[in-house]
């Protein structure tokens, strides 16, 4: 019976042993596969890249905006913030400086559409976001753009604009444009033109990762959707970066 007992609490010591080690052994794991992220801002492109691969961690240059502190070519912002402690193979996203803005922005409004985008693409710009809204021009015709002409110190290098349709039936319901991207101040305008009610403007939360990298009084949600019917009786709802 004694030597039963022994055995049966050695069989335990060997047991507890043996969990202690996986759980270290899990711990050191765990804790290996860790990676806290540095700054990378002020890095040229390839040596941030290369230094995210050498941490084991992956990259991709997601978006491209002007800056006056930071040169082009090189990483402006970062997302996850430098310090944060990530599992490797996580994906850290990257803004690259185009450096300060040299275009200054055409004036598009009265254009055709097809002529406002070849000045955009010419003057080496993107064409951002066209929305087309019902408006008493000729169809087709630029009616508003966000940047305004000859605007400094903008974001990014993109225009959109808001193209006028033919006038629809009184009783005909709206398509609703996208929205997203544009100011605050030109939607609003163009929509009350076209007859449609506007709820007050929701303030975007600080935790949209969208409201992150927009300037003040950007549109960031809007409900209906694009492409969703609304009538004048339906207030559209639109949420602005603070």
């Amino acid at each position: 019976m004694i030597r039963l007992f022994q055995f049966v609490t050695l069989l335990l010591g060997l047991a507890i042993v043996a969990l202690a080690s996986a759980i270290v052994a899990m711990r050191f794991a765990i804790h290996g596969a860790e990676v806290t992220v540095p700054s990378f801002k002020g890095l040229t492109t390839q040596q941030a890249l290369n230094k995210a691969a050498g941490l084991g961690v992956e990259m991709s240059i997601d978006n491209r905006l002007y800056s006056a502190e930071v040169p082009a070519g090189r990483i402006l912002a970062q997302s996850p913030a430098p310090g944060t402690v990530v599992r490797s193979e996580w994906h850290v996203r990257a803004t690259e400086s185009l450096g300060p803005q040299l275009v200054a922005i055409p004036n598009l409004v009265g254009q055709p559409e097809r002529s406002a985008t070849i000045e955009v693409r010419r003057l080496g710009l993107e064409l951002g976001a066209v929305a087309h809204m019902p408006y008493a021009a000729p169809p087709e015709t630029v009616i508003a753009q966000d940047p305004q002409a000859g605007a400094a110190g903008v974001e990014k290098p993109s225009v959109a604009i808001i193209v006028s349709d033919p006038e629809p039936p009184p009783s005909a319901a709206f398509v609703m444009p996208n929205v997203i991207g544009q100011q605050y101040v030109t939607v609003s305008a163009i929509l009350t033109r076209a007859g449609l009610k506007l709820a007050a403007p929701m303030p975007a939360s600080d935790t949209d990762a969208a409201a992150t990298h927009s300037i003040p009084g950007t549109v960031v949600g809007q409900s209906p959707q694009a492409g969703y019917l609304v009538d004048a009786d339906r207030p559209v709802e639109l949420i602005v970066t603070r």
